[in-house]
């Protein structure tokens, strides 16, 4: 597997338009080279190619990529840190590793090769989302082990923009950089850019008033209620962009103008959608779970990767006139499930209910304890300065509103209790939504 060769190096742009036939052309070929560099360079590949009796050989169309093994994030850790690498190590130039919560993290390594496909993919994000060279992009995502930063980094200077390498935290002087070199977009966690527009408030500032018209954001799940209440507050378009360190980073999928779904970038990344019980795999526009498979990436290439992440992928055409399939925004993930009084919650569906209500902010702790032995839940929410200095009447009415709008998504009777404003922790990174009490000892 070389580098691109000069005709693959084509205008960043063209490729989102490319012919279905052509598209699907070009994954069986990769499909195919990547299969066969997995089983000759990575043991573990090898070993589960012998496993499933497969060969490389036995792929003949893309629908022959279900016979392929799924690799899960248990396999990243095991072979911790460098087994699942393709290549030799001297030609590894770059590594990231995951947050991981427990244990070892996960590692993910890069040859020039990948670090120009991330490159191509995270510009191509930022010209789906309206942006070009000629535009400045501050990136407020964490640098270092996090692909974040890095990664929005590398494909704003592929692009050609201007990159203000901001980094997380010190908001104050985030938001006096982006007024006096004039931002036009800002790359960061929808949480962390909530805490920006709070600042930006107190410092006198109008975020409206600057020339930011775009926020690229991710890293952590997202709802409609929380984009609405971005774009209203900033006068800017919030765009939902998608990725995993397992697969490259940011860049893997984002929405387009349309704002309908997340274009996957699928000359690089193979989607699937799976039933998570049994294994199957569904047709387009059914809900299950996301698969992924690196096609181009040589250093550590990933054949089946099960996301966790549960989406669907959409049938219809795109108004952009992309060619590339859409996967719905990730609303949930089957890790984040929540099993309260045997009715299963998604934090996406609290989000969603509590932002449907006006007055109350986008700062909000789910808590999870025990009850006589049994697995319960209670909601703390922010609410609107306001508010919280008015009778006692309109609280109680708020709080009678918050109650039912989570009722009606959940199916459960949920304790929602009102806090002041500036209570909650505000995050610069990835928001830590749900606090889990029940372990805690008495």
């Amino acid at each position: 597997m070389g580098h691109m060769n000069m005709a693959e190096q084509v205008d960043l742009k063209s490729r989102d338009y490319l012919c279905r036939e052509e598209l699907e052309a070009l994954q069986l070929k990769r499909l195919k080279e990547i299969a066969a560099h997995a089983f000759n360079n990575v043991e573990f590949y090898r070993n589960k190619f012998k496993e499933f009796n497969v060969s490389v050989d036995d792929i003949k169309s893309l629908k022959d990529i279900s016979k392929l093994p799924f690799t899960v994030k248990t396999d990243l850790r095991d072979n911790y840190p460098f087994g699942l690498f393709a290549v030799p190590q001297e030609e590894i130039l770059r590594v990231h590793a995951s947050s991981g919560t427990t244990g070892k993290p996960i590692v993910v390594g890069y040859n020039q090769h990948d670090l120009e496909v991330w490159g191509e993919v995270v510009a191509r994000s930022f010209i789906a989302a309206g942006l070009n060279k000629s535009d400045k992009i501050q990136v407020s995502y964490g640098y270092g082990l996090f692909t974040g930063g890095l990664g929005a980094h590398y494909g704003a200077e592929t692009l050609g923009a201007m990159v203000v390498p901001t980094s997380v935290g010190n908001t104050d002087r985030q938001i006096m950089l982006m007024n006096d070199f004039g931002a036009n977009a800002i790359c960061c966690t929808p949480s962390y850019f909530t805490f920006i527009i709070e600042k930006a408030k107190s410092m006198g500032i109008d975020l409206k008033s600057l020339p930011l018209r775009a926020g690229i954001f991710g890293a952590e799940p997202w709802t409609l209620e929380m984009r609405h209440q971005i774009e209203v507050e900033a006068g800017i378009k919030a765009y939902d962009i998608y990725g995993l360190s397992e697969i490259i980073g940011p860049g893997v999928a984002i929405e387009c103008e349309c704002q309908d779904g997340l274009h996957v970038f699928e000359d690089h990344f193979y989607p699937e959608i799976i039933d998570p019980d049994t294994l199957e795999v569904l047709p387009d526009g059914e809900v299950g779970e996301l698969v992924l498979t690196t096609l181009t990436k040589q250093a550590m290439p990933m054949i089946r990767y099960r996301t966790r992440d549960i989406t669907s992928i959409k049938t219809e055409k795109c108004a952009c006139g992309r060619t590339l399939r859409r996967i719905n925004r990730i609303s949930s993930r089957s890790d984040d499930m929540m099993i309260i009084k045997g009715v299963n919650v998604f934090p996406s569906q609290i989000e969603a209910a509590l932002l449907a209500v006006d007055g109350t902010l986008p700062y909000y702790n789910i808590i999870l304890f025990k009850d006589k032995g049994m697995d319960n839940i209670e909601v703390a929410v922010e609410v609107r300065p306001e508010l919280f200095s008015d009778k006692v009447s309109v609280l109680e009415a708020l709080q009678a509103k918050l109650t039912h709008s989570v009722e009606s998504v959940t199916g459960l009777r949920i304790k929602v209790k009102l806090v002041a404003p500036n209570t909650i922790i505000r995050s610069e990174g990835k928001a830590k939504r749900v606090l889990d009490h029940r372990y805690l000892s008495n």
